[in-house]
């Protein structure tokens, strides 16, 4: 973590946030923020979720803008998959990924009954990448952790229940 002191870097990945995911300014009727952090493998990262939660509970996610500090960036282009692939990985966590049993059995066997987040239900992504602010870290991991929180913190936000545990689920949020 040389380069910068440890503060400055913290701070310098939720300052970027504010900024490009205009934290502060009005949304849409409705549509509301959520923000989450997370530190791994050297990298900061940090997500905004723009979040609506319609009367049945459904859960819709429409805007995510993430920063990171990965440390000295050789190709951006990686960062911005690895993120936008980890966004993804954990929404369908977030949103989906359940995992039953019954009679002793796993009922889910393949992609046929456990679901994943289809392109048609991708919110727009935007990554935004400190440059060089110190030693490398790992990008593999960073994007996924945050994304759960953030869309929680914005259901929240949105109608007052904390969501304890995941999947989320719709019915435990219909009005």
């Amino acid at each position: 973590l040389r380069g910068k002191p440890l503060g400055a870097r913290l701070l310098g990945v939720p300052d970027l946030l504010a900024e490009k995911a205009d934290w502060g300014k009005p949304l849409p009727a409705g549509v509301h923020r959520g923000i989450a952090a997370h530190f791994a493998y050297g990298g900061y990262c940090a997500q905004v979720a723009e979040v609506s939660v319609a009367k049945d509970g459904t859960v819709k996610v429409h805007r995510v803008v993430a920063a990171i500090d990965c440390g000295w960036v050789v190709n951006p282009n990686t960062i911005v998959t690895q993120i936008e692939s980890g966004i993804v990985y954990g929404l369908t966590a977030a949103l989906y990924n359940e995992v039953t049993i019954k009679n002793g059995r796993v009922e889910q066997s393949n992609f046929n009954d456990y679901p994943v987040l289809r392109m048609s239900e991708m919110p727009k992504v935007e990554v935004h990448i400190l440059q060089g602010q110190g030693d490398q870290g790992g990008i593999g991991e960073p994007g996924t952790p945050p994304i759960a929180p953030a869309v929680c913190n914005a259901i929240f936000a949105a109608t007052g229940k904390r969501i304890r545990k995941l999947p989320i689920k719709h019915e435990s949020l219909s009005a």
